[in-house]
């Protein structure tokens, strides 16, 4: 092992999923990247539809659709990543994560990373999953609860399910999950939220009960779709949603994916766990900033690194990277870690 692989090796890649979209995404860095330009043109032909040029114009409604927002993101993130293999190859340094993570729908670009799944197979397999979470799915919806507990959350969902099914879906930091149910308990569990002292809990726009057990029927769709698609043991551990274990079997991920959709997505202690085996350098690689700034909340101590559209700034130790130029703050709407 060289040196530059030895200093390598404590970061980790992270993936967001649905929510962290927004119309120009990956754009910047098609201009300025071939081999990010190239992974937009396999996105279009993949799906045999224009995935790019909504993803670059618009409109904001038709990007937000769960069926368009998934396979988009997941383009993104995958750009983003051949864009940084590419400079790291360029810098002479290795690229040797102790582990990748996606949040929800991110686990496809995890997946890729870790050499477990192509990306053509997996772009099919996201908007495969948004039809089908949009179609099959029971409606209902989704509300982000700002500091309370995880254990006031569960009594607040506890009394909310005698007016149906409800659950607390993502845990996405300390004071900050996300609930999941039908929509009157969810509007009693977000009121009664704030009475025992939530500073925020509002109801998120999305139609699905994502990662809930709602999503019964949807998994069951889904699990049919995953039993034909040929995944390969991860040359990475894949650090899953649903019990935050290290995944480093096919069927492992393959299980995975089927069940995370009825589960819910325990990020805290999947951050948890990777700083755990030495962790040090979380790269969040795809649009938008959301899993940096809840990873710093559960774990202060280590460093993060956002590789969105016009960052690249970071490379493991032993490079230099160069510098980052000045950027406009992007307005961005409440992102709670709503990922689907």
């Amino acid at each position: 092992m060289s040196k530059h692989e030895m200093m390598a090796g404590a970061h980790a890649f992270v993936f967001p999923g649905q929510g962290s979209q927004y119309v120009g995404m990956g754009a910047g860095l098609a201009g300025r990247s071939a081999v990010a330009a190239a992974v937009f043109e396999r996105a279009d032909a993949a799906l045999d539809f224009g995935i790019t040029r909504l993803m670059f114009e618009g409109p904001a409604e038709e990007l937000d659709s769960t069926i368009n927002a998934q396979p988009a993101i997941l383009a993104a993130s995958f750009a983003a990543l051949e864009h940084l293999r590419e400079r790291a190859q360029q810098a002479g340094v290795a690229l040797n994560p102790l582990a990748v993570a996606g949040h929800s729908a991110g686990q496809y670009a995890a997946a890729i990373a870790a050499g477990a799944l192509d990306f053509e197979e997996a772009i099919r397999l996201v908007r495969e999953r948004g039809r089908i979470m949009q179609e099959q799915g029971i409606h209902g919806g989704m509300g982000a609860v700002i500091g309370l507990s995880e254990e006031q959350a569960e009594e607040v969902v506890e009394q909310a399910r005698e007016l149906g099914e409800i659950s607390v879906a993502n845990i996405n930091a300390p004071g900050q999950v996300v609930l999941s149910g039908v929509i009157p308990a969810l509007v009693f569990a977000l009121e009664m939220s704030k009475t025992v002292g939530a500073r925020r809990a509002v109801q998120l726009t999305v139609s699905v009960a994502s990662h809930s057990p709602l999503m019964r029927h949807a998994r069951d769709e889904f699990a049919k779709v995953l039993e034909k698609v040929p995944f390969r043991d991860p040359e990475v551990p894949v650090v899953g949603n649903v019990h935050a274990n290290m995944i480093r079997t096919a069927d492992g991920l393959r299980d995975e994916l089927t069940e995370h959709l009825v589960h819910g997505v325990q990020w805290v202690a999947s951050v948890r766990n990777m700083a755990s085996i030495g962790v040090t350098d979380f790269v969040e690689i795809g649009p938008g900033r959301v899993l940096s700034g809840l990873i710093k909340r559960i774990s202060p101590e280590v460093n993060t690194f956002p590789l969105d559209d016009a960052d690249d700034g970071w490379l493991p130790a032993g490079a230099t990277p160069p510098k980052k130029k000045a950027r406009a703050k992007r307005a961005v709407e409440t992102r709670t870690g709503s990922d689907l």
